[in-house]
């Protein structure tokens, strides 16, 4: 029996608008440093490169300087507050379910890649009661390597016992296209993500305004 064709999705910006929640937890660090808290509208520029590099950028804006060993000490201190209410303002954004049941119908499975850690991407599935509908799901900390490493998108790929030869990266940024890209997959992103320059301008193969078009846009990246 073939192995079935996957569609394999980044988590923040892409799947979910999670921004709110990791800029609350973000802001309570800061704050407890004696800094301001930065806007939510401050995301699109600090997102997206994990927890680590949203400190650094956080403190930079702030004007104070992260040494490496601090660093490392509010790291852990934000994984801990993010874990503890990690996404009561999230919500996925519109037509992914629609999206989703149309696709499985045609026999695709899914899969999650992203540089979230494990953790706190299964909660943030698991809030959304999403889990179960996907067929690998890969943090930053599941394999040795982490995107924009090709690697993590194929090893999901294979964990998800599906066809390489069919398989799409959906994205929000310039990672999952350079990821994509050095895995030879197509990558279709959307431009309501985090990234600090519009995507069209990065040169994906498709871009969807809404969940509603990725169907269509995964049929024609695959023909």
């Amino acid at each position: 029996m073939s192995l079935p064709p996957i569609v394999v999705f980044d988590l923040d910006g892409t799947l979910a608008e999670t921004a709110p929640d990791i800029m609350r937890t973000l802001n309570v660090i800061l704050e407890r440093e004696g800094l301001p808290a930065l806007p939510v509208e401050r995301a699109r520029e600090l997102v997206g490169a994990g927890a680590r590099a949203l400190l650094e950028r956080g403190f930079k804006v702030s004007g104070r300087p992260l040494g490496p060993e601090k660093l490392e000490v509010l790291f852990e201190d934000f994984l801990s507050i993010y874990a503890e209410a990690v996404a009561p303002n999230s919500f996925l954004h519109d037509g992914v379910i629609g999206a989703l049941d149309t696709l499985a119908a045609e026999g695709f499975v899914f899969g999650v890649c992203t540089n979230k850690p494990i953790l706190h991407t299964r909660l943030i599935l698991d809030h959304f009661a999403i889990t179960d509908r996907f067929a690998a799901i890969a943090g930053r900390d599941s394999f040795p390597f982490f995107k924009p490493d090709p690697r993590h998108l194929t090893q999901t790929v294979a964990q998800a016992g599906a066809d390489p030869a069919r398989a799409v990266m959906i994205g929000d940024s310039r990672t999952d296209i350079d990821t994509a890209r050095a895995a030879g997959l197509p990558v279709i992103c959307v431009p309501f993500g985090y990234t600090d320059v519009p995507i069209e301008s990065l040169g994906p193969d498709r871009v969807i305004q809404h969940f509603d078009a990725l169907p269509d846009a995964v049929r024609q990246v695959l023909s």
